[in-house]
């Protein structure tokens, strides 16, 4: 079957707002008032995307952050429906779909990614637990209670320094490991690690009941590391510092016998 009159007048009428470089407007409309969608689609997406990426806007003139809107606008088909999302598909579109050009930094898409992230800790509607956890509590013979709103990052780039006034042109020859989480007072922060930290807490959520000991332990035989005298040195000052950071809460709460 053909299809319907009216769908094929929504599809063009889309494609032109999308870009109206490429596509014709439907006929039968008058110019005036095609101008004011056209404003009105792309400003909205465009404001909406500003807010959400401000290091990388901060990166482009005006011309170039357009085109870079456009080609979203024009080449994305997003999968939801919701505003909240969008920051989301502009970074599987950088991701996966976008042929960088010249004016265009070889960190966009770990920089768009990171900016991301930082959002969506920022809006998560996770909360952190008032019960169960002991915040003074002994993280070596005790459980690790970890905060839930945090995400462990790893990037070619330091993405965490790039701004207008630094714009490294090659990465460096480490990874970059971040650890990105919200606090008490409900703000998003980071901080730089290394990967053995990074594998310390990926080890509390795959083995989210054992002991502090228990984790340095399995983190040691993973290293190769034999002293244990030292592993649970380094390990409580390790610890310790990530209790003072707010990203371990205290020490999980073991239920009372009945």
């Amino acid at each position: 079957m053909s299809e319907p009159e009216f769908q094929r007048l929504q599809r063009s009428f889309a494609a032109h707002l999308r870009n109206p470089q490429r596509h014709p407007a439907p006929s039968g409309i008058e110019e005036r008032r095609l101008a004011v969608y056209r404003q009105l689609f792309f400003n909205n997406l465009n404001g909406f995307l500003e807010k959400g990426f401000p290091v990388l806007r901060s990166l482009y003139d005006d011309a170039g952050w357009r085109r870079l809107v456009r080609g979203f606008f024009d080449q994305h088909a997003c999968t939801s429906p919701y505003f909240l999302e969008i920051p989301e598909e502009f970074v599987t579109f950088l991701a996966e779909t976008y042929q960088p050009g010249e004016g265009d930094p070889p960190f966009l898409a770990e920089l768009a990614h990171y900016e991301w992230i930082e959002l969506v800790l920022d809006t998560a509607t996770d909360t952190v637990p008032e019960q169960g956890v002991q915040p003074g509590g002994d993280l070596l013979r005790g459980v690790p209670y970890l905060n839930p709103l945090h995400c462990v990052l790893n990037y070619r780039w330091p993405v965490h320094q790039i701004g207008p006034e630094h714009r490294p042109e090659t990465p460096p020859e480490q990874p970059v490991w971040l650890l990105v989480y919200r606090n008490a007072e409900d703000r998003v922060a980071f901080m730089e690690i290394n990967a053995v930290t990074a594998r310390l807490l990926a080890l509390m959520q795959e083995q989210p009941l054992s002991s502090g000991e228990q984790l340095l332990q399995t983190l040691g035989d993973e290293m190769g590391f034999q002293d244990r005298v030292a592993l649970l040195s380094f390990g409580a000052d390790l610890l310790q510092r990530l209790r003072d950071r707010e990203l371990i809460l205290g020490a999980r709460l073991q239920p009372t016998p009945a």
